[in-house]
């Protein structure tokens, strides 16, 4: 009788429980070394100098700043490298440099960043004489270097804190009706009790009362059309020969020529 037992292979003897805790742990230490030693590598190509940010492209307007003076105003204020770099903190170091509105920054590889601005564009001066804020074409208030502003002949815009967008807005549809009349307006205000004021470049000062945008312009449009006759009657012309109007009176309105005082009512539209 033959025997199967030459041709049967022996059943494999698994493993001890301790010896395979032990191959799992050196496998687990292998891993940890190997991302270890690629965190060391990679901290040691980042800290290469070539990726120093050693040039800054300027772009967009450039009107009140290019490559040098940004980087003076910008100093030591951007940190990190290529890599390490905040985009968002360099954004917020450039748009702090007064005049610019808007900036974007991009990194260009292996060491520059490309910087695209966007400036203010000044409409007019905001707050007390004294102050050098301005007021953009959006009505948003900015702060500007003294130097930049002395030679910008702009109107100058008072009112509250967060009222820059309705005191331009106004001024814009203000300056459309003076303009036929060659009268440029150097300030307008809007005061504590919501009541319109403004100077012209002639001196003359002007009380336009409260309202609506509409109700104001209308007393406004009311004066210039009568104006003209009212400083006949006096045999002057032209409104560098007015000292000051009072439009509050919605039925008229009061003005002052060169010393004297007078009423024009509503009946001289009729005349």
């Amino acid at each position: 009788m033959s025997s199967n037992w030459s041709s049967m292979s022996a059943p494999e003897i698994a493993a001890p429980m301790d010896v395979r805790l032990m191959n799992i742990a050196a496998l687990m230490l292998g891993a940890a070394a190997c991302v270890v030693s690629l965190g060391l590598a990679v901290r040691w190509a980042l800290a290469q100098p070539m990726f120093a940010i050693s040039k800054i492209v300027v772009e967009g307007d450039t009107s009140h700043h290019n490559a040098i003076t940004l980087k003076a105003n910008v100093g030591g204020r951007i940190s990190g490298n290529f890599f390490t770099l905040d985009l968002a903190q360099a954004r917020g170091v450039f748009e702090a440099v007064p005049w610019v509105r808007k900036a974007t920054v991009r990194r260009e590889f292996p060491n520059r960043l490309r910087v695209t601005l966007e400036e203010h564009r000044s409409s007019g001066f905001w707050g007390a004489d004294s102050e050098s804020r301005m007021v953009n074409h959006l009505g948003e208030v900015f702060e500007a270097n003294a130097g930049d502003t002395e030679a910008e002949e702009l109107p100058r815009f008072v009112g509250a804190e967060g009222a820059s967008k309705e005191v331009l807005t106004m001024y814009q549809q203000l300056s459309k009706s003076f303009q036929p009349m060659d009268a440029v307006i150097e300030q307008l205000e809007l005061t504590g009790r919501n009541g319109w004021r403004l100077q012209l470049d002639s001196g003359t000062q002007m009380e336009l009362g409260r309202g609506s945008p509409a109700e104001v312009m209308a007393r406004v449009d009311k004066f210039l059309a009568t104006h003209k006759q009212v400083l006949a009657s006096y045999q002057r012309s032209g409104l560098d020969r007015v000292e000051s109007v009072d439009l509050r009176n919605g039925e008229g309105y009061a003005i002052r020529l060169s010393g004297v005082s007078t009423l024009a009512a509503a009946a001289v539209e009729k005349k």
